[in-house]
């Protein structure tokens, strides 16, 4: 559902802007090469994501709770537990997780999986709300039973793919924190702003929405009010063994 003024200020303002879910999929793209395996962490009902990138890596897994359908050939899925991955150690090369991470219950096991699953070099890429933006606060104040309900009256998404937050992990110091318990490391965190799409129903709170974008994204003393955290992590290479006998100097 949205209002005249909405779709106006939308059309003049953001039509050339680029939403974080594709500099999501841009940071991700940059890092693919033909011999990797790429893991979607919450590739959604048919994940979606994956299935631009057939031909381009060599095998594409997505891992879901929900039922899968419409899965293009190629990929495979599993129905599983992100804290608790049916993969093998080491076995994948770029892990890519969209709107999933403030869901995590028990990020501590979850970040743990990935950096078990992750070959050494591998990246671990998220892209998750910022507990600071203005909506995640609003939504921490409204019950996760109601969540279904607010959501398909201001984006018109289904309530079944609806499901409860938690923030757990959704500022620069739990993932700092969460990211040294598992053995990874941050290489980059960016704070991303978008157009004030939970406010498209109606204009005057769409204007409102969009002056608050427009001051924070210009001043960047004000990143930590950004709606998105785009966050980059590393798991080190092994250290070289040393040789035997060999001295430090």
């Amino acid at each position: 559902m949205s209002s005249t003024l909405s779709e106006r200020l939308l059309h003049k303002y953001y039509s050339g802007a680029v939403h974080p879910y594709r500099l999501f999929e841009q940071h991700a793209e940059a890092l693919m090469r033909p011999g990797m395996t790429l893991l979607d962490a919450g590739c959604g009902r048919s994940a979606p994501v994956l299935r631009k990138y057939l031909g381009r890596v060599q095998r594409l897994i997505g891992i879901d709770l929900v039922e899968f359908v419409d899965v293009a050939p190629g990929i495979e899925t599993y129905n599983a537990d992100l804290g608790r991955l049916p993969l093998e150690d080491a076995s994948v090369d770029l892990i890519m997780s969209r709107s999933v991470f403030e869901h995590l219950a028990d990020p501590q096991a979850v970040y743990a999986e990935m950096a078990r699953v992750l070959k050494p070099g591998g990246t671990l890429i998220f892209l998750t709300a910022n507990l600071w933006d203005y909506g995640t606060l609003a939504a921490r104040l409204i019950p996760n039973r109601w969540h279904g309900r607010v959501v398909r009256y201001v984006e018109g998404r289904k309530e079944e793919d609806t499901f409860p937050t938690q923030y757990k992990t959704n500022t620069r110091g739990d993932i700092e924190r969460l990211a040294r318990g598992s053995g990874l490391r941050l290489q980059s965190l960016d704070y991303l702003n978008q157009y004030p799409n939970y406010f498209m129903f109606n204009g005057a709170l769409f204007f409102l929405g969009m002056c608050f974008e427009r001051v924070t994204s210009r001043f960047d003393a004000l990143k930590l009010l950004r709606g998105w955290l785009l966050v980059t992590l590393v798991k080190p290479q092994a250290a070289a063994p040393s040789a035997p006998g060999g001295q430090g100097g």
